[in-house]
């Protein structure tokens, strides 16, 4: 029997701009059906204005990542459909109105934790007559409504952490709609993914309880769950970080989705990461480490070819600067301040106990033209006059720095009279 390419939904965040814990699971979710030639749905949970008001830009950001998607779905064109299928759970008997303020839940929760009980929902209102709930709605209440968990465990095969089950007993019933009529999260979703015949969902593990919670919902709907996979994965820890933020600091996304899926400190594209991509390996890379994705940013900046930064760098900057400074960078914004060295003005450092050394430097700086070897013939002549290497120095004199690009291809680049005005104020 020939096997279903995977079918998976990308679900963003909408709460503010995009996370890096909700890329992450974006990521995954997009490399499972990628490298298997599945489906890509993207899932604007939209219902909520405040939500909906970050469409746009989760869309934005996460195609700046390198995503795509074959097809967009937006939950607040559905609203017609949650109705339905909560009307099914109704009828059913598997959905249940409820009245009681948040102030009356928090002192049953408060009650039940000095009696040290379990602190889940008592599922008073079950046993409300019609007549309660007459008089209730005649007071002006709007009830919400809860779905009655089934009183077996929920067991699936998880792709990551094989074998699971969850006790649905230890849980209160979860709200599914609100008294207004909006479905939460956890029900329009469920009803989401069986409409769209999505095949295979990974979610951080902190969902496996919600998890257990969507497939009892969807066996309530008479759907059979046996087709969908799920995967939990261990949460990203340690970071508030957004696409977006990381964007503005140039970092590039490269970079960043390797930093997301895999380990090391290699940062292979989007395509390598596809087709190398392992679930259970990217699954257990759930530290976030601001450092490691320095360097990934690093070495994706040292790869990059002239034309792919060109729009990005100062205007003026020319293929040679980019070459001379692309492997000294740890974000493409650092690349304003190397323009300043070579292009702009800086005022270097009055540099103590050096000022005979540099004035002697300033009297052999050749003239102009300058190719590629004028460093290394400069630097020549001075180490004969004086009998030292001087090149740290130098370094500190020109660009301000001590430390960055090589300065062989850095001072033709700077121009002469460039330079001899900054051997003259690091030399007074």
């Amino acid at each position: 029997m020939t096997r279903r390419a995977p079918r998976v939904r990308l679900a963003p965040s909408l709460a503010g701009y995009v996370s890096l814990a909700s890329a992450r699971i974006v990521l995954l979710n997009w490399l499972l059906a990628r490298k298997a030639g599945g489906a890509v749905l993207l899932r604007l949970d939209d219902i909520d204005p405040r939500d909906a008001a970050h469409t746009e830009s989760a869309e934005h950001d996460l195609r700046w990542l390198g995503l795509d998607w074959d097809t967009t779905q937006r939950q607040s064109d559905r609203r017609a459909r949650y109705a339905e299928a909560a009307a099914v759970l109704e009828r059913a008997g598997r959905l249940y109105p409820c009245f009681e303020s948040e102030d009356e839940l928090r002192a049953k929760r408060d009650l039940r934790a000095r009696r040290n009980q379990a602190t889940i929902y008592d599922r008073a209102m079950l046993k409300m007559t019609p007549a309660q709930r007459a008089s209730a709605e005649a007071k002006g209440k709007r009830p919400y409504w809860r779905f009655l968990l089934s009183p077996e465990p929920v067991g699936w095969h998880d792709l990551v952490l094989g074998q699971t089950q969850t006790k649905l007993s230890a849980m209160s019933d979860p709200v599914l709609v609100r008294a207004d009529g909006t479905p939460l999260p956890l029900f329009a979703s469920m009803v989401d993914d069986l409409d769209a015949g999505i095949t295979h969902i990974v979610q951080s593990d902190e969902m496996r309880g919600a998890s257990a919670m969507a497939l009892d919902i969807a066996q309530a709907l008479g759907t059979d769950t046996g087709r969908l996979r799920l995967a939990h994965v261990a949460p990203l820890t340690d970071t508030r970080l957004t696409l977006r933020r990381l964007r503005t600091d140039g970092i590039e996304p490269s970079a960043i989705v390797a930093c997301l899926a895999q380990g090391g400190n290699e940062a292979p594209g989007l395509d390598e990461l596809r087709g190398a991509f392992d679930l259970a390996n990217a699954a257990a890379a759930a530290s976030f480490d601001i450092e490691r994705l320095r360097t990934l940013n690093t070495a994706r900046l040292s790869a990059l070819a002239f034309a792919d930064v060109a729009d990005r760098l100062p205007p003026g900057a020319t293929e040679a600067f980019w070459l001379a400074i692309r492997g000294h960078l740890e974000r493409l914004t650092e690349a304003r301040g190397w323009w300043d060295v070579v292009a702009g003005t800086i005022v270097p450092p009055v540099i103590e106990g050096e000022g005979a050394f540099l004035r002697t430097a300033l009297e052999l700086l050749p003239p102009e033209p300058w190719n590629g070897h004028v460093w290394d013939s400069w630097t020549g002549a001075l180490a004969q006059a004086t009998g030292r290497d001087g090149a740290e120095t130098l370094r500190l004199a020109l660009t301000g720095e001590d430390h960055g690009p090589d300065l062989a291809a850095l001072l033709p680049l700077m121009g002469r009279a460039r330079a001899a005005r900054r051997l003259q104020v690091a030399a007074a």
